[in-house]
C-alpha cells in the first residue's frame, strides 16, 4: 500500500519578484471604477488598516513575504524527510496551456520532463534570486503514476483528461512553475517526478480575460454583457469527489505520493462584492476552522455559486486536497492561516503527515 503526505501551498506570482506585495492593491485604489468611499483608509477593516500603516503598507508587504519564504522552507522539509515516489499537485490553469480551443475540467499532465524558463517574459521586474533571463529548469515528470491515476479516475466514473506534452504552454503554467520553484527557495534542486493535475478554477472569467487579474473598471466592463462569460468550473463538490479519488488510487499503488494543493484563497480581483480591492477574510476563516477541525462537510457542500461569490475560485484546488484527506481521515498535522488584505490574497499552508 502506498505512503501519502499532504501538503497545502501558495502559488502567489509576488513572491518571484522583488518588488513589493502592495502593487496591486495601490494600482486598484487608483482605479476609476473604485467606489470612491473606498479610497478612504477610514472606511477600512481595522485589519486592513493596520496593514497599510504609515508606509502604503511597505512593512506588511516584507513581513508578509518573509512570513510566507519560511513556510515553503518548512513545507520542503516536509518533502524531504517523506522523500516522494511522486508529487500529485492539484493547481489552475489560467489561460497558458488551455485556452480557446479547449478548456476542460480537470486534466492529467502525464509529461516525461518539461524545460521552464520563467524569466525569459517576466514582466514583474527583476526576479527574487537574481537569476538570468535564460535559466532553465529541468523538472522531471511521471508518465506511469499519471496514465495510473487517469486510469483510476475514470474507473471512478470521473472524467477526467490527460497530455503527454504541453498544448499552449511550453512548459506548466505558474501555478505548477511558482509552486516548484518556491519548494526550491534556497536553490538546493527539485529531485521529485510531478504529476500536475490542472482544475479549471476560472471557468467563466477565463476566455475574455484571457487569464489576466482585472481591475473594477475593466470587471465592470466584462460582468455586464452574460455573453462575455464562459461555462462555470466544476462544482466544487465534484472537486472533492476527485481528490477522494486520487487518494484511494494513491493508497493502493505501491509509490510515497505527496499530493500538494497550491493556490492562495480569496483573491481580491475576483472578490466582486469587495469591488475587487481586498478579499473575503471572513469566509477563508471559516473554511480554514473547517480545515483544521476536519469539518469536511463545510467543504462538500459548497456550490460554485458561493466559490465565486468568496472569490475562492483558485479554493478548487484545495478542494481537491480536501477531499483526499477526508478520505484519509486525516486533519492538519499543522496548519497557519496569513491573513493579508492588501496583497490580493490570504494564503494558507498545510501539513497532512501518515
Amino acid at each position: 500500500m502506498g505512503e501519502i503526505l499532504g501538503l497545502g501551498i501558495t502559488h502567489y506570482p509576488g513572491l518571484t519578484a522583488q518588488s513589493p506585495l502592495v502593487g496591486r492593491f495601490n494600482a486598484t485604489l487608483k482605479d476609476p471604477g473604485l467606489p470612491d468611499e473606498l479610497r478612504n483608509p477610514e472606511n477600512w477593516n481595522p485589519t486592513m488598516r493596520a496593514q497599510w500603516g504609515d508606509d502604503e503598507g511597505l512593512t506588511h508587504s516584507e513581513e508578509h513575504r518573509h512570513a510566507m519564504i519560511e513556510r515553503f522552507r518548512i513545507a520542503r522539509q516536509e518533502l524531504d524527510d517523506f522523500q516522494p515516489d511522486v508529487v500529485v499537485m492539484f493547481g489552475d490553469d489560467q489561460y497558458e496551456n488551455f485556452k480557446e480551443d479547449i478548456v476542460p475540467p480537470f486534466a492529467i499532465l502525464a509529461y516525461d520532463e518539461v524545460v521552464a524558463q520563467p524569466w525569459l517574459h517576466n514582466t514583474r521586474g527583476v526576479n527574487w534570486w537574481n537569476e538570468p533571463d535564460d535559466k532553465k529548469f529541468t523538472i522531471k515528470g511521471h508518465r506511469k503514476a499519471g496514465k495510473y491515476l487517469a486510469t483510476a479516475l475514470l474507473g471512478d466514473g470521473i472524467d477526467v483528461a490527460y497530455a503527454y506534452k504541453p498544448l499552449h504552454s511550453k512548459s506548466l503554467g505558474h501555478a505548477f512553475l511558482n509552486s516548484i520553484l518556491y519548494l526550491d527557495f534556497d536553490r538546493k534542486g527539485f529531485p521529485y517526478p510531478i504529476v500536475p493535475l490542472s482544475v479549471n478554477s476560472y471557468g467563466r472569467w477565463l476566455v475574455k480575460a484571457e487569464g489576466r487579474p482585472l481591475f473594477p473598471s475593466e470587471a465592470a466592463e466584462l460582468f455586464a454583457d452574460e455573453d462575455n462569460l464562459a461555462p462555470p468550473p466544476p462544482q466544487p463538490w465534484r472537486c472533492f469527489q476527485l481528490g477522494q479519488s486520487i487518494a484511494r488510487a494513491a493508497a493502493a499503488s505501491h509509490w510515497k505520493v505527496a499530493i500538494i494543493a497550491s493556490s492562495s484563497w480569496s483573491h481580491s480581483f475576483l472578490t466582486a462584492k469587495n469591488s475587487l480591492l481586498f478579499p473575503d477574510v471572513e469566509s477563508d476563516k471559516r473554511y480554514f476552522e473547517a480545515l483544521c477541525a476536519g469539518d469536511w462537510d463545510t467543504w462538500r457542500n459548497t456550490t460554485i455559486e458561493e466559490a465565486e461569490d468568496r472569490g475562492h475560485h483558485e479554493l478548487l484546488n484545495w478542494f481537491c486536497l480536501a477531499g483526499a484527506m477526508s478520505e484519509l481521515d486525516r486533519k492538519p498535522t499543522e496548519a497557519v492561516f496569513m491573513e493579508s488584505w492588501i496583497s490580493n490574497s490570504n494564503k494558507t499552508f498545510a501539513t497532512f503527515r501518515p
